[in-house]
Order: structure tokens, then sequence, then C-alpha cells
């Protein structure tokens, strides 16, 4: 038995409401879905195909990281774009590498499954 399958017999025989499952599989609000797949479709085409591999490709990057983190993620990706000594800190700081690391494996998981 795969460990997917594994996961969801447990998660089943757990008695979880369903509600709280599809909960924690979508918690990205969609204003945060739409700007990814609007910033997306800015770098790779403004054509229906695209729109449906950057669709996936948020899709892929929920199911991998909790939306809070995705945040964090994305929050330090910009505080590195800064220039300055105090911000300095987010690039070479364990934790915010470590943070951005975890979203770019995400982002390559999505790009090697919907591109």
């Amino acid at each position: 038995m795969t460990r997917a399958l594994a996961l969801l017999l447990l998660i089943v025989a757990s008695g979880a409401p369903a509600q709280e499952m599809a909960e924690r599989l979508n918690d990205y609000p969609t204003e945060a879905r739409a700007d990814y797949v609007f910033g997306c479709m800015a770098t790779n085409g403004q054509d229906r195909l695209t729109l449906r591999k950057c669709a996936c490709s948020i899709d892929v990057i929920a199911s991998i990281l909790p939306y809070d983190a995705y945040v964090e993620a994305e929050t330090v990706l910009s505080l590195q774009l800064g220039t300055g000594e105090q911000l300095s800190m987010f690039k070479t700081m364990p934790v915010a590498t470590e943070v951005v690391a975890t979203l770019r494996r995400a982002q390559a998981e999505a790009e090697m499954v919907c591109f």
C-alpha cells in the first residue's frame, strides 16, 4: 500500500469531517491564487493554455505548502530584494534561506507537474 493511500485511509478512519479536510487542503484565499496566476501569466504568456498551467501550478504549490508558509516565504523574498544593512540579514539568515528554499522546491515541483 502506498503512503498516500495509507494516509488517506488513516484520515478517513479517524472520522475527520470532510469539511475540515477540504479546508486544510484549500487554505489559500482566492485572491492569493488569482494574484499568483496573474503573475505567472505575465511571465509565461497570456493565453488559455498558460492560464491552465498557472492555475495548476498554484494548486500544486498549495498542496505542498500551507498558506502561512507561502506568505512567510513571499515576504522573505520581497525583503531579500531590498537594500540596506538591516535587510541584508534576510539574505544570509539560515531560517530565512530555508523558508525560501522550501518555496523554491514547491515551485520546482509545480513546474515539473504543470509545465
